[in-house]
């Protein structure tokens, strides 16, 4: 696991192609490789997707630990990324990485920021204030629907509800 002093240099801020888009994606669903592992991954290899196709040994010298090539060995048959992108087309989302310049600046403050947000609508200035709303996977009945009542009316106040 990185150190909380582990420092992460972003090179540039930049859209990704969706080819590139779609490695961001895949490898934010394995679990243990965030925006630190991420972008160790990125210096080693000369793409994202170099790094989705290499074999264990290569993914340990480029800085992973065993858990993190587990996870990534076990997940990456069973995740399409073509099907995750046609998701995003399906459902109208956006999916920025943290290296987009319409990535919240503020959101990038926190030590452990996401390295990919998924977006429907548009991200603008004047949508703050926003709230996140989390909770458990499995609410009551009662939980869900007061939860609904409360998103819905914060949401007609106009504030930005954001689920995650």
């Amino acid at each position: 696991m990185p150190s909380a002093s582990a420092h992460v240099k972003i090179q540039s801020l930049r859209m990704v192609s969706a080819d590139e888009l779609k490695y961001w994606i895949g490898f934010s669903k394995i679990p243990g490789i965030g925006r630190v592992r991420l972008y160790q991954l990125k210096e080693h290899f000369s793409s994202l997707g170099d790094a989705w196709q290499a074999p264990s040994s290569e993914l340990k010298r480029a800085g992973l630990d065993s858990r993190s090539i587990d996870a990534l060995i076990a997940l990456h048959p069973k995740i399409s990324l073509d099907a995750e992108m046609e998701k995003l087309e399906r459902y109208k989302t956006k999916a920025l990485t943290c290296e987009d310049p319409s990535y919240p600046t503020r959101l990038k403050e926190i030590y452990d920021y996401p390295p990919v947000l998924y977006v429907r609508g548009n991200l603008l200035p004047q949508d703050e204030p926003c709230l996140a709303v989390v909770g458990t996977r499995r609410p009551s009945i009662y939980g869900r629907q007061v939860a609904q009542e409360i998103v819905a009316d914060l949401a007609r106040s106009g504030i930005v509800i954001v689920s995650g």
